[in-house]
């Protein structure tokens, strides 16, 4: 089937949020493209932003299957308003965000965290129906001192895919099992060798597990 060429153009806005405007970067996808993204950054406190590399290769993964994909600041962080709140009010930021996305794209939303990212954003998301799969990479368990809760993924029926590196200090292989264990299907898990929290030397590994499981749950075609 033929498809349109992605648009070039990265879209820098402020994405309305609870507690004021969230900073935001959309990069446009195809006009044709059958889902819209949302990636979410590590925390904050450790210096995450939406530019953090592991949040931007996922973006090129997606994004190079053409989908348009919008990331954002959590509240606090960079010039937005408000304060950081241990992930509880970043889960209505990500709200905000999905509630801009479906009103602009009007169609299934993919979404993806690291860390941090990935437990606020999965919590926010998980039986959401405007979200047809859901990616976590880096899944924290304990990090900092925090541990992380994942009691809501028991009812999380939509696909996932789990993404950690087996040397993770903040995921260990048995602690992450044991979390995925209690998800429903579909999902799958996948290890990256050698790899530590952020993926140093291995981001081209998590770039193709990503793109190799948006291919086979939602039958997205590279251009």
């Amino acid at each position: 089937m033929k498809t349109t060429p992605i648009p070039p153009s990265i879209r820098t806005f402020d994405l309305p949020g609870p507690v004021g405007k969230l900073e935001a970067l959309l990069n446009q996808g195809r006009e044709d493209a059958p889902y819209c993204a949302l990636v979410c950054h590590p925390h904050p406190m450790g210096g995450g932003t939406m530019h953090n590399k592991v949040v931007y290769r996922t973006m090129k993964a997606l994004h190079g299957l053409g989908l348009p994909v919008l990331r954002f600041n959590f509240r606090g962080t960079g010039r937005n308003q408000g304060l950081h709140d241990s992930g509880r009010g970043e889960q209505e930021d990500v709200r905000a965000a999905l509630k801009w996305l479906d009103r602009e794209f009007h169609r299934p939303i993919l979404f993806a965290g690291f860390s941090f990212g990935a437990n606020v954003g999965m919590r926010a998301c998980c039986g959401d129906s405007r979200v047809h799969g859901l990616i976590a990479l880096g899944l924290p368990i304990v990090a900092e001192g925090r541990r992380y809760d994942y009691g809501y993924l028991p009812a999380c029926s939509q696909p996932k895919l789990f993404v950690s590196g087996d040397r993770d200090p903040y995921g260990h292989l048995a602690d992450v099992e044991a979390v995925v264990a209690t998800a429903p299907d579909p999902k799958k898990l996948v290890w990256i060798q050698d790899a530590d929290h952020f993926f140093v030397g291995k981001l081209d590994q998590v770039q193709a597990a990503i793109v190799s499981w948006a291919k086979h749950y939602f039958d997205i075609g590279n251009l």
